[in-house]
């Protein structure tokens, strides 16, 4: 296995980072404009990925988008910024955030703390520490750590699903051509009932 830097944040550099994500969303589907990260958090001049995602909390609650990387050289905020407006777009999830939908979205924030390169997924994969993203030649493909807490899912199942997003075959992750890195994050998370952020 090889490893990246670490980073943490603090709960409230947390809070701040689902609060950017929430700005950058609604300036970019009521304006059309990408915020600006402003002042920043010191925190958030440290170079490392971040994904952000947004949930409909409507009927049985759907992706209404998620995007970011987890190898960027960016500063944090404008990783968080940039992941946001992505999300947001027409290009995430096959149709871009109306405005109207603005008040019913959880937003939530994955802050890349770690990354391992690994040669033994299943063994090394830890389920609610881990995203998972696979690459094999022009194939990448990357899941949300939350993903398999919430869908019960086994991590075989974890990684047959992110190569199956990777549109490669879903045993993928086993074969030697396969690059399997295996994302430690700390996710922030808007509450449903406009409390507090917490962190998962």
């Amino acid at each position: 296995m090889s490893e990246a830097q670490t980073v943490h944040l603090s709960y409230d550099d947390g809070a701040r980072a689902v609060e950017l994500a929430r700005e950058a969303v609604e300036s970019f589907v009521r304006q059309g404009q990408r915020e600006q990260p402003g002042s920043m958090r010191e925190a958030f001049y440290a170079r490392t990925g971040a994904f952000v995602r947004l949930q409909s909390t409507r009927g049985r609650g759907r992706l209404r988008g998620c995007a970011g990387a987890w190898d960027t050289t960016e500063q944090l905020g404008h990783a968080i910024v940039e992941a946001a407006i992505q999300a947001a777009s027409g290009d995430s999830c096959g149709s871009e955030v109306e405005p109207k939908e603005l008040d019913n979205i959880v937003v939530s924030v994955c802050i890349v703390s770690n990354t391992v390169i690994t040669n033994d997924p299943l063994a090394d994969l830890e389920i609610g520490t881990h995203g998972v993203a696979v690459d094999r030649g022009n194939a990448h493909g990357w899941l949300y750590p939350t993903l398999p807490v919430e869908n019960d899912w086994s991590g075989a199942e974890f990684l047959s699903r992110a190569c199956r997003k990777a549109k490669l075959p879903p045993n993928a992750w086993q074969d030697d051509d396969t690059m399997v890195t295996l994302i430690e994050g700390q996710v922030f998370r808007e509450r449903v009932d406009g409390g507090a952020v917490e962190e998962l």
